[in-house]
């Protein structure tokens, strides 16, 4: 298991991952890999892949989850970030993403994205390779 530790910048977030997790894949001395699972450790903080070719597809989706949970609801979560724990729960902790001779079988356009909705915090990445 590797881990990573991730800077965000601001409350909500999404930082492409991709390279640090193929990184983490060139570094496993396992050669016979198959697959990678990245898993967040954190209940305000996703992950997920999306579009890398076009920033503004990070913008929007941010934007499109903040319509869909707006920070002031009144809810009863007394921390304040209720909305960052549903949006967390709406793109989810972890993902398996297949692996072709030590690389990433991303489609052509795809990324990984950490997404952070409660920052700007430190955060871990967890990277197993299967």
């Amino acid at each position: 298991m590797i881990k990573r530790q991730i800077k965000t910048h601001s409350r909500e977030d999404m930082l492409d991952i991709t390279k640090i997790i193929q990184e983490a894949l060139l570094e496993s001395s396992r050669m016979d890999i198959s697959a990678v699972l990245v898993f967040v450790p954190h209940t305000t903080a996703g992950v997920t892949i999306n579009e890398n070719a076009d920033p503004d597809v990070r913008t929007d989706i941010i934007a499109g989850l903040r319509r869909l949970v707006p920070m002031e609801q009144g809810f009863r979560h007394a921390e304040g970030n209720s909305d960052a724990h549903i949006k967390a729960s709406l793109l989810g902790s972890s993902l398996m993403v297949p692996v072709e001779n030590g690389r990433l079988a991303l489609g052509t356009w795809q990324g990984i994205y950490f997404a952070e909705f409660d920052g700007p915090r430190n955060r871990t990445v967890v990277i197993k390779t299967i």
